[in-house]
């Protein structure tokens, strides 16, 4: 009865384990996205769930995007941390199991000497052993360690995603800037022509005394105005296409193109989802979360050390000796004992380490919170962005049309005495910067898109 009593007892011993258990802490989900248009499309259906090459449909893009997710340096950086969280949870794991090495040793011995002085002359004592050393987990310390390696594993694995996402983004953002760029390009070197037209018929207009001296600079002033733009364009290309360079792991070269800025989306509706499903979605939250777990997991390690540990240490083996030609053996050893050891006077250093613990789950629990609302502040910036670059754009686009035809008019107005060559002047003037604010406006349309679908947590799914 007494050896089942202790056998019930040790049973109980070894399931007990201190510490907190992790549970998801409660945090305050709105209702609703801030931001969202009255006549979005509501539901469980969001922008984050579609796979990163049904947003991105151009060709040449998606190509850019899969070379990015096979060399871009921070993934691949990201993907060594995860092969290392993996196998720190195989180390932590192992010291919940016995240790067993072997060893080996054959010592000879062969003295000179006048022998009645030595008994012995030649001696030969081969001897192998395997050796245990077993820390018995009476209190959970080795299974909570254990424990917050897997919650590491999980929270690289979801920081590799994040990373994933982010890149998605990064380059489709790059890849955006530089098609606008090659749309502002196009404007330039389009004005720049038709301004050369212009200047040569003011030339022709004032040699035959029609025109003043001053029409002829004031067209040119239109003329150098647009081919100042052309190389502070060309600097950003080649600077924008290094970048993609970078994210592509590859060194700066020129960047393909494929379908021009204005045909890059086509998305009649951009639905949200709900907020309750973000926090699932996104890697950077669950990042944190694994975090979270992991610092709750260690403050059960710090407080295992209040208790007694107990170290299970044996030793199996045989050998023989062999005294100046005569076996002695073969023989063999078997030992095996607990040892215990209490802590007792520390100055505090136990305690101080549980404060730590505690200290660090706390700091990893506002992280936690905060990455949760800095994501719904995310998705609630990215929305509203999107609807008014919208509504911006199509004033852009209004402004475009009417600076045009005032441009017209103006150039009518000049051919036929009516104004002088100003007004025509300020109305080119204004029609070219409109025309280039209208290739950003409609760039930062794209890019709203593209925030708003990493901010949702889309872009690392396969």
């Amino acid at each position: 009865m007494r050896t089942r009593a202790l056998v019930a007892a040790a049973v109980l011993l070894v399931g007990c384990t201190v510490g907190p258990d992790y549970k998801r802490p409660d945090v305050p989900v709105p209702p609703d996205f801030r931001g969202r248009a009255p006549d979005a499309p509501t539901g469980p259906q969001s922008l984050g769930d579609a796979a990163w090459f049904q947003i991105f449909q151009d060709e040449v893009l998606q190509g850019l995007i899969r070379t990015a997710l096979e060399a871009n340096y921070d993934l691949r950086i990201a993907a060594a941390r995860v092969l290392e969280a993996r196998a720190q949870v195989t180390i932590s794991r192992s010291f919940q199991f016995p240790d067993v090495s072997g060893s080996a040793s054959a010592n000879y011995l062969h003295i000179e000497g006048d022998k009645t002085q030595l008994q012995v002359k030649d001696s030969f004592s081969p001897v192998a052993t395997l050796d245990l050393a077993w820390e018995i987990d009476f209190w959970g310390r080795l299974r909570r360690a254990t424990e917050a390696a897997r919650a590491d594993l999980l929270a690289a694995e979801d920081f590799r995603l994040f990373v994933v996402t982010t890149l998605v983004s990064d380059v489709a953002t790059a890849y955006f800037q530089l098609r606008q760029l090659d749309l502002q390009l196009e404007i330039s070197r389009r004005t720049l022509a038709s301004r050369e037209d212009s200047l040569r018929l003011v030339k022709l207009r004032q040699q035959g005394g029609v025109a003043a001296m001053i029409d002829v600079r004031q067209a040119e002033v239109l003329l150098y105005t647009a081919a100042e733009t052309i190389p502070d364009i060309e600097r950003q290309i080649e600077q924008t296409e290094n970048l993609i360079s970078l994210l592509l792991g590859r060194n700066p070269d020129a960047v393909p193109r494929g379908r021009p800025l204005l045909q890059q989306l086509a998305l009649p509706a951009v639905p949200a989802g709900l907020p309750s499903t973000l926090l699932e979605r996104r890697p950077d939250i669950r990042a944190a979360e694994g975090q979270l777990w992991a610092a709750t997991a260690r403050i059960g390690v710090a407080k295992a050390d209040y208790f007694p540990r107990v170290l299970l240490t044996g030793s199996a083996g045989g050998g023989g000796t062999n005294l100046n030609g005569t076996w002695f053996g073969p023989f063999a050893l078997l030992g095996i004992g607990p040892s215990v050891s209490l802590p007792i006077f520390n100055m505090g250093r136990i305690g101080a380490s549980v404060d730590s613990a505690d200290a660090r789950a706390q700091e990893a629990l506002v992280r936690y919170q905060q990455t949760i609302t800095q994501a719904f502040r995310e998705v609630s910036d990215a929305l509203v962005e999107h609807r008014k670059r919208g509504e911006f754009r199509v004033q852009q686009e209004l402004l475009v049309e009417s600076l045009r035809d005032a441009a017209r008019l103006a150039d009518i107005r000049y051919r036929g005495g009516v104004s002088s060559y100003l007004e025509v002047l300020d109305t080119e003037r204004q029609l070219f910067d409109a025309e280039l604010n209208l290739a950003a406006a409609q760039r930062d349309e794209l890019l709203a898109v593209v925030r708003l679908y990493r901010a949702l947590g889309g872009g690392w799914q396969a």
